[in-house]
């Protein structure tokens, strides 16, 4: 355990300098298209990752790399950390998240966001809400972006029962496009509400597509089933042991 505070600590240190360092000189993307703040972000996140790996010694492995489409689409991932809300940026070069209004307030990160021209919801005005992000993400599919979003909406301790939003679904049934699946055992190196990092194993799959036009219930069943399925698969490779699996069926949080 020294260690790994030793490991944690340091990992700390260098991450927020190298944050310090992107998140000033992103300031010269400001006048010029959003794809310049993103080439940014993705340099940004790409240190990131970089220095969590060797640091912590969380060894990262991406698998089903080929399953990505090209073009607009919707992306839902498990979400154990901030980890992947790097991780994603490097295999989108167009990507839109679909995030907490509060974050627009950090100073210089919620500027970015929104030169970067990402999607901020405001979660206190649900319905007014879920129309203004459909809408928004539309226009975003319109320019040939990808939609990335956590289904489940905040960060979700490893082995706890899935909580999916039905919002996902609505989405998926507005925007006519394929949905890629993620599965990820993130939260195994880098759990929620915790300062420390661990030596374990990251591992990403990017799982089979889920075509446009199913009808948005189905979609909702389909997409849960196959995050959790795989996660538990990954989670069970990477040598964990729940003491009782989280079930992958729908959730009835229709939010």
């Amino acid at each position: 355990m020294p260690l790994i505070i030793l490991r944690s600590a340091l990992f700390h240190v260098a991450f927020y300098l190298n944050c310090t360092l992107w998140f000033v000189g992103a300031m010269l993307a400001w006048p010029f298209p959003s794809d310049v703040m993103m080439w940014f972000a993705r340099s940004w996140a790409r240190t990131s990752l970089f220095l969590h790996e060797i640091i912590t010694g969380a060894r990262v492995e991406f698998r089903g790399l080929e399953r990505i489409p090209k073009g607009p689409v919707l992306v839902a991932a498990k979400h154990y950390s901030a980890w992947e809300t790097m991780a994603l940026l490097l295999f989108f070069p167009k990507a839109t998240y679909i995030l907490k209004r509060e974050l627009l307030r950090v100073p210089l990160f919620g500027w970015h966001l929104i030169k970067a021209e990402q999607i901020p919801i405001d979660r206190g005005q649900r319905a007014q809400a879920m129309a203004k992000m459909q809408d928004e993400a539309k226009a975003a599919m319109g320019r040939g972006r990808q939609l990335l979003i956590f289904p489940e909406g905040t960060r979700r301790k490893v082995g706890a029962a899935p909580d999916y939003k039905y919002g996902v679904a609505r989405l998926y049934g507005q925007l006519g496009v394929a949905c890629v699946p993620v599965a990820m055992t993130s939260g195994l190196a880098w759990p929620r509400n915790t300062l420390l990092h661990f030596p374990r194993p990251i591992l990403v799959e990017f799982l089979e597509p889920i075509p446009a036009g199913l009808e948005p219930g189905d979609f909702f069943k389909q997409v849960q089933a196959a995050i959790e399925t795989n996660t538990n698969r990954l989670l069970a490779e990477a040598g964990y042991v729940a003491e009782s699996a989280p079930s992958a069926a729908p959730s009835q949080d229709k939010a």
